[in-house]
């Protein structure tokens, strides 16, 4: 079996490495592991980075800088293994999360999984307003949808081959809209979803320190809710 990790880039020239070797030493056993980086047209010498280790891995580069959502769906594009997994590039979110992610899947008790920071009782945000606000995406989102989810937002997904081959080729999303586009596809097409507790660290950063997402991010993704959901 072949676990595909999907990793969007941009600007991680400080954690890229370090991710990719959480990454390559986690233990799944039996799963091999394939890893797609799919750089954003990087400006910070990420790329510089990157050249180094292509005959190491899959990496894709993008011809201008589109968002997070256009990187992961280029990565999908490229996927071969029978479960896909999302990581992002900075040190966040923890590759010790895999085998709590693929349980599920491998059980075969879901087609999907999200990681939900707000599952662990020692997760602690740093963020109030970003508290909030996924909180109440996450409940819209579900109103919507009709799932019982905690954490819309998360980074962490895990979807079995044949979702990602049926949705893929549909999604739309640039930006971080694609969290709550992902998530109503996968409500239409009535795949099974559940939630996992995930260790998570936090890092509180400014835009100019590399923090991607913005205020603006989480109105429109009220808008892309409600567009993902009801008009399509």
């Amino acid at each position: 079996m072949v676990l595909s990790i999907v990793i969007p880039i941009f600007n991680e020239k400080n954690t890229i490495l370090d991710i990719l070797e959480k990454v390559e030493r986690i233990d799944l056993k039996e799963i091999k592991k394939e890893i797609i980086l799919v750089d954003d047209c990087s400006t910070d010498g990420t790329r510089d980075i990157l050249k180094k280790l292509e005959s190491k891995y899959k990496i894709i580069y993008q011809p201008k800088n589109q968002g997070k959502g256009a990187a992961i769906r280029a990565g999908f594009t490229h996927v071969t293994g029978d479960i896909i997994l999302i990581q992002d590039a900075d040190l966040e979110y923890n590759p010790e999360n895999y085998p709590n992610l693929l349980r599920p899947i491998l059980q075969d008790e879901a087609d999907v999984v999200f990681g939900s920071r707000f599952l662990n009782p020692e997760y602690r945000h740093l963020s109030r307003l970003y508290h909030l606000a996924n909180k109440v995406l996450t409940g819209f989102s579900n109103l919507l949808t009709g799932f019982h989810l905690t954490d819309m937002l998360t980074c962490h997904k895990a979807f079995k081959k044949e979702v990602i081959e049926q949705i893929g080729p549909y999604l739309t999303g640039n930006r971080f809209e694609i969290e709550p586009e992902l998530t109503a596809f996968i409500a239409k097409k009535k795949y099974r979803i559940c939630e996992v507790p995930l260790s998570f660290q936090g890092i509180l950063r400014t835009a100019k320190e590399g923090k991607k997402v913005r205020a603006k991010d989480g109105l429109a993704a009220l808008w892309y809710i409600m567009k993902f959901n009801l008009l399509r």
